[in-house]
């Protein structure tokens, strides 16, 4: 999972540009199946105004990786604007085009992008949003909805397929992945630094909610962690460090406190335990290759049915693409494509 993000101006936007496409070149020539970026508004800690922009960009110069958002946020779009820039993406990149929606996470985002919305009140847009998508791709469709309303529209252009491009959505709250599974979405989960026990908890809601729906669909699993792999043991405590840090400018646009000036995320402190080292390693995909392998057959046992590689969450470019080599050249062979199938995530 790929996105643009900095925390001061040492690098520029368009040396980030160059980098990730760089990680998509290696992605594309490897068995990983997808490339993801997400969205987000005003601050430089995530720089995504619209992913659609970079992946018909890296769909001009790529052939084989699929091309996603991971996610789109529903209270930030019109239905009809969604549907068609994910079916041109679509066009551009020969059906390549996977649709990641979710509710929207930060709430100095809300603030600014959807007039403080409640997270309740975008898990009614989510849901609201995938009945519109459907619809618009089908064609000829109406909607009379709580958040949207308009007259008969077809989506243009429409997809290369018919009903749409893969939809996948980001959940954790129970009703959203019922929500999910009732409309045939594919679920990606974020544990973030949370321990082991979060992945079986979502695995359990997402069985839960395909047992409860019972209309044959069968969702993938899509867990995404950060993810750092190296040779020499030492870098351990770097990469622990460097996950610390970033933290900080996470949690910043989590908290009413938080601040940003001039698009720059002001870091606050952790809170008590949230900078435990062990925990921090443990929780998320670091480690040497056979450390990695090991976790990620975790995952597997877990009912993970796609691995999301967490890039470009803070560490300096030389380590990020040291650790992405040493993941396609040494962790990746290990699993089949019956087995955990990794995709980069940014």
């Amino acid at each position: 999972m790929l996105d643009l993000g900095r925390i001061n101006d040492t690098v520029s936007t368009a040396e980030l540009v160059t980098q990730l496409t760089e990680l998509v070149e290696m992605a594309d020539g490897s068995d990983i199946e997808a490339v993801y970026c997400g969205e987000h508004h005003a601050h430089e800690f995530t720089i995504a105004p619209n992913p659609f922009q970079l992946l018909a960009y890296w769909a001009s110069q790529f052939r084989r990786v699929r091309l996603g958002t991971a996610v789109v946020c529903a209270p930030y779009w019109h239905p009809i604007k969604l549907a068609g820039e994910a079916g041109l993406l679509d066009v551009l990149s020969r059906g390549r085009c996977d649709l990641g929606v979710g509710r929207g996470a930060y709430p100095y985002e809300f603030a600014r992008m959807a007039n403080g919305m409640t997270s309740d009140v975008a898990r009614e847009t989510l849901e609201e949003m995938l009945h519109c998508l459907r619809g618009l791709w089908a064609g000829n469709y109406t909607h009379d909805g709580a958040h949207w309303s308009f007259p008969s529209a077809t989506s243009t252009p429409r997809p290369v397929e018919a009903e749409g491009p893969p939809l996948l959505v980001s959940a954790r709250h129970p009703d959203v992945f019922r929500m999910a599974v009732e409309n045939r979405c594919h679920v990606m989960v974020a544990p973030l630094d949370m321990p082991f026990d979060e992945v079986i908890s979502l695995r359990e809601r997402l069985d839960a909610a395909t047992a409860n729906a019972a209309n044959g669909w069968q969702p993938d699993m899509m867990v995404v962690r950060d993810a750092a792999v190296y040779d020499d043991p030492a870098e351990r405590r770097a990469i622990v460090d460097q996950k610390k840090d970033t933290r900080r400018y996470f949690d910043s646009l989590f908290r009413t406190e938080g601040k940003v000036d001039y698009g720059f995320v002001q870091p606050v402190e952790l809170k008590a335990g949230a900078d435990d080292d062990d925990a921090l390693w443990q929780n998320n995909v670091f480690g040497t290759p056979d450390e990695v392998i090991q976790k990620l057959k975790q995952y597997e046992a877990a009912g993970t049915d796609v691995f999301v590689y967490g890039a470009t969450w803070g560490l300096d470019w030389a380590r990020e693409k040291r650790s992405f080599q040493l993941f396609l050249d040494e962790v990746l062979p290990a699993f089949t494509r019956d087995d955990v199938t990794a995709s980069g995530h940014g």
